[in-house]
């Protein structure tokens, strides 16, 4: 009677993706597309690291029901969400980001003053499409059985 000889699978194909800079990338860039989001979004709601409100368009302050400080409310929901994504689904996550970024950019475009922080955020923006790019490569991998 012939056996099947098990099947051992090595460790040294998944320590070798560790040793490779772009998936090193991929993972820096998905776990601080998680964390920063999640965190400056619960920040809406407590205002700790800066005043929210004041970073919102007066134009869009007009727009949006209620105080400016309701909008951080929403702000920070969406951000806590977008970083959960990131974490889940990377690929599209970093996508999601980078739109809300984009978001972010046109409003700090049309306050005075802000327009180092626009800038700021457009390379994040950049880290974001970077994050989505590298995710099509590596996050799309799924082991064979």
């Amino acid at each position: 009677m012939s056996s099947a000889a098990p099947t051992t699978t090595s460790a040294v194909p998944r320590r070798s993706k560790f040793t490779d800079p772009g998936y090193q990338a991929f993972l820096i860039l998905r776990a601080g597309f998680t964390v920063a989001p999640i965190l400056f979004g619960l920040d809406k709601f407590a205002n700790l690291l800066v005043d929210w409100p004041g970073y919102l368009a007066p134009w869009i302050n007009d727009v949006v029901p209620g105080s400016a400080q309701a909008a951080m409310y929403a702000v920070g929901a969406i951000e806590i969400v977008a970083g959960l994504v990131v974490a889940v689904a990377p690929r599209f996550g970093g996508w999601l980001v980078a739109g809300w970024l984009a978001g972010i950019i046109v409003n700090l475009l049309t306050i005075p003053g802000y327009y180092d922080i626009a800038l700021r955020d457009f390379g994040l923006l950049l880290g974001a499409v970077a994050l989505a790019r590298l995710a099509q490569h590596y996050h799309a991998e799924r082991p064979s059985h």
